[in-house]
């Protein structure tokens, strides 16, 4: 079969690296010399244009999408120009997976355009080389050109191009087209990506973890920021502020509000790409109008230096180190903070750090005691077979959860969590107590604070890291016991034993407010 002239070729992918293969390819569609995915011939008018449907447009800084949308942009725009080829760009936003991904590209693609684009069957054909894209394309209607799918020679496509890179390999340069060399090296994009892509914390969506359910997350988090706030506000210095780890920038916003910090320049650096996109759509819709001077950084500290040594006044970590702890390496990672934050602040700046921490004599022996009659008795099971983890949770006892707990708590902490039992009773040590008691009536997000570790360090502990970085403690500052959370999480559901005697035991340390300073010049 051959159709009338088509004028459009629509080009979808994430187009992170263009290689000189596709530019041979679309020359050759252009000029009619292929067919499509049944054979038949396809012919295009003269005038025909390629339309480059961007797919994760509003993506960066993961390890799917390393490259921002804008450069990406410039590289099309450059291998256009470069091989005479016309072309229109159109950023597509993404969206979960879902059958009907090319009908809502193919609507993007009109409503960006205003319509001076809206490709049918009728006069489109589609250049994809993915077998289950091509497939949604061709129940719409569509015909298709198979791109790298359809060449016996197996050319490199642009991802095994993009792991080249990331691998070391400088033949990526040869087989990429050189409009995406030029905007890597113009701007840095070759290191970057190799950066976020080898980065051992952030997936590849940009989380720390797939389970994350983000919207409790931010929630918890912002309910929480007065507090914290003004627990660390008397402490801050003004000048050059960043607040590492910022989630949605809620620190930040109350930074700004600060008359007295109104000449400091305030900066996030947040590594999760879902809370990036957050601060970001907070600051256009002027969440921080208070200081114009607000400006937000997706990166990873543990990677490099994201400030240059010794120009930051206060740094503020809130509930960020125990998940450094949990996903960047242990207390090794920590170190390594505390080192990166140790150079880049000036002489008599200041890291402010607030966050659960371990229980003092956290080896000790006790008896934990838990309530059996405030759910059911059942066996720990796998819970992400569950539809509905949180209620499956709530209706056990807190004496079950305990045992779903340990089973989770191994598997995803990879820690021994060793304990015993008499009776009902649990004989574990005094942090493990701690690790549970803290997440128990985590039921939303179980499965990723199932991961996280928040008893490894106690307050001596941070004090001799701090101290080890070259930081001076403030002797104010140290572990506390939030009384809130003994009152209505713990006491409630738990008792806290001699394992011997059985008397009864004082509640430990929860947190940590440390206040450390790099010591004045000489």
């Amino acid at each position: 079969m051959v159709d009338s002239p088509l004028r459009t070729v629509l080009f979808p992918g994430r187009h992170h690296v263009l290689t000189r293969f596709q530019a041979h390819y679309l020359r050759a569609v252009l000029a009619g010399h292929t067919r499509d995915t049944e054979g038949d011939p396809v012919v295009l008018a003269e005038d025909a244009t390629v339309v480059w449907a961007v797919t994760s447009a509003n993506h960066r800084g993961t390890r799917r999408n390393p490259v921002p949308f804008h450069r990406r942009e410039a590289a099309i725009e450059r291998f256009a120009l470069t091989e005479g080829i016309e072309g229109v760009v159109v950023g597509v936003v993404d969206v979960e997976p879902t059958p009907r991904f090319a009908e809502l590209t193919v609507k993007t693609v009109a409503h960006e355009t205003a319509g001076r684009r809206s490709p049918t069957p009728a006069d489109t054909v589609v250049a994809c080389s993915t077998a289950e894209v091509t497939a949604m394309y061709r129940e719409l209607g569509y015909r298709v050109v198979p791109v790298e799918a359809g060449d016996d020679a197996d050319p490199a496509r642009p991802w095994d191009v993009l792991e080249l890179l990331v691998a070391g390999d400088p033949t990526w340069r040869e087989l990429a087209h050189p409009a995406t060399v030029s905007v890597f090296d113009r701007y840095g994009l070759a290191d970057s990506t190799v950066v976020i892509c080898s980065d051992p914390v952030v997936g590849s969506e940009g989380g720390l973890t797939a389970t994350r359910e983000y919207r409790s997350y931010i929630a918890a988090f912002e309910s929480a920021a007065e507090r914290k706030w003004a627990q660390a506000r008397p402490w801050v210095q003004p000048g050059r502020i960043v607040d590492i780890g910022c989630a949605t920038g809620a620190m930040l916003e109350l930074a700004a509000a600060e008359p007295t910090l109104h000449e400091s320049d305030l900066f996030g650096v947040e590594v999760a790409r879902h809370l990036f996109d957050e601060c970001e759509h907070r600051k256009a819709q002027g969440a921080f109008a208070a200081n114009p001077n607000t400006f937000f950084v997706q990166a990873n500290v543990l990677n490099g230096s994201v400030f240059p040594p010794a120009t930051v006044d206060t740094t503020t970590t809130f509930a960020l180190t125990h998940e450094i702890l949990s996903y960047g390496g242990g207390v090794a990672a920590l170190h390594a903070l505390a080192r990166e934050i140790a150079a880049h602040t000036a002489p008599g700046g200041v890291w402010i750090n607030s966050d659960v921490c371990g229980p003092a004599e956290g080896d000790r022996q006790v008896r934990l005691r838990l309530r059996t009659d405030d759910g059911a008795a059942a066996d720990p099971v796998d819970l992400t077979a569950l539809a509905d983890v949180a209620g499956h949770l709530e209706g056990l006892s807190t004496r079950a959860r305990f045992d779903q707990f340990a089973v989770d708590f191994r598997r995803h902490a990879r820690v021994p969590f060793a304990f015993s039992t008499d009776g009902d009773d649990v004989l574990l040590r005094l942090a493990d107590a701690m690790e549970f008691l803290s997440k128990v009536s985590y039921t939303d997000n179980w499965l990723s604070e199932t991961h996280e570790q928040f008893c490894a360090l106690d307050g001596a502990g941070w004090t001799a890291l701090v101290t080890a970085a070259g930081l001076e403690v403030d002797p104010r500052s140290g572990a506390w016991r939030n009384d809130w959370l003994v009152e209505n999480v713990f006491a409630p559901v738990a008792e806290l034993l001699d394992p011997v005697n059985g008397e009864q035991l004082d509640w430990p340390d929860t947190h940590v407010l440390l206040v450390a300073r790099r010591p004045e010049t000489p």
